[in-house]
C-alpha cells in the first residue's frame, strides 16, 4: 500500500491549486498545437506533467519539513546553507518522484486524462 492511497483528497486539491500555474499550465501550453487551439496531451506528455508536478509538490513538502532544522557550526548554517538546502530538497524530490513517489503523480495523470475526455 502506498502513502498516496491514503492521502487526504483535500491535501491533493490544495497541492494542485498551489502549483497548477507554475507547472501544469506551462506544459499544457507547450503541448498546444501551432494553430493556437488547445490540444490534448499524449499519454507520455501527461505522465511527464504528472511526474513534474509530484516533484514540485515533494520539494515544497521537504522545504517545509527542513525549515525548522537548525544546524550548528562548524558544519552547518552560514549564508550558503539556505541555497544548498533548497537545491538538495529539489534533488531529493526528483529522486523520490522518479522512484514512484507517494502516489500524487498517478492521481494527477488520471485526472489529466479524464479532463481531456470531456
Amino acid at each position: 500500500m502506498t502513502i498516496g492511497a491514503t492521502m487526504n483528497p483535500h491535501m491533493a486539491d490544495l497541492a494542485i491549486a498551489q502549483t497548477q500555474q507554475q507547472l501544469g499550465a506551462r506544459h499544457i501550453q507547450q503541448a498546444a498545437d501551432a494553430s493556437g487551439k488547445q490540444s490534448h496531451l499524449s499519454h507520455e506528455q501527461a505522465r511527464k506533467v504528472a511526474d513534474d508536478f509530484e516533484a514540485v509538490f515533494l520539494s515544497q513538502m521537504l522545504a517545509h519539513m527542513s525549515a525548522g532544522v537548525k544546524l550548528e557550526e562548524p558544519f552547518g548554517g552560514g549564508p550558503g546553507e539556505d541555497m544548498f538546502r533548497s537545491l538538495l530538497n529539489n534533488e531529493y524530490a526528483k529522486a523520490i518522484a522518479s522512484r514512484g513517489g507517494i502516489g500524487v503523480s498517478d492521481q494527477i495523470y488520471r485526472q489529466i486524462l479524464a479532463l481531456q475526455e470531456v
